[in-house]
């Protein structure tokens, strides 16, 4: 049991699965902190400084101290129940980044098999027409069946 599932583990699609998901992780963390770190921040300045990730609504104040709070963190410290608005708005902008680049990583792609397909080779035989053999495209006569061709 233990060499087949050696044997499964070391097929070449699952070694390219593995290499794909761990690569797939790290460009979600640089997205992320693209998101987070270099886009939201011009545009929560442009809207009055807003900052994005401190974009939340209080459903319940919490236990441990009242509200208002500043800061999304104090809300949860504080075991305020919240609804994090502006996480999900650069959630929705890290995804839109990730799509956007695997499109572009698949359409390039996509282009490069279309410009390795083979171009489609030259005719050089056709079928005799009363015994069906292939010949020369140039033969007058089938060799097999001794018809005249067209």
């Amino acid at each position: 049991m233990f060499k087949e599932f050696r044997e499964f583990a070391m097929r070449g699609n699952v070694v390219d699965l593995a290499v794909g998901v761990i690569i797939g992780a790290a460009f979600g963390k640089i997205v992320d902190s693209l998101v987070k770190d270099v886009i939201m921040p011009p545009i929560g300045y442009l809207l009055g400084s807003v900052d994005f990730s401190n974009l939340f609504l209080v459903l319940k104040e919490g236990a441990k101290a009242a509200g208002p709070y500043e800061t999304l963190k104090m809300a949860q410290e504080a075991g305020a129940v919240t609804i994090n608005a502006g996480l999900f708005i650069n959630s929705v902008v890290s995804f839109m980044i990730v799509a956007f680049s695997v499109f572009l990583l698949i359409r390039t792609l996509n282009r490069l098999k279309r410009a390795e397909a083979p171009a489609p080779t030259e005719v050089t035989t056709k079928a005799c027409s009363y015994c069906f053999s292939a010949i020369d495209i140039k033969a007058t006569r089938c060799p097999c069946c001794t018809s005249t061709l067209n």
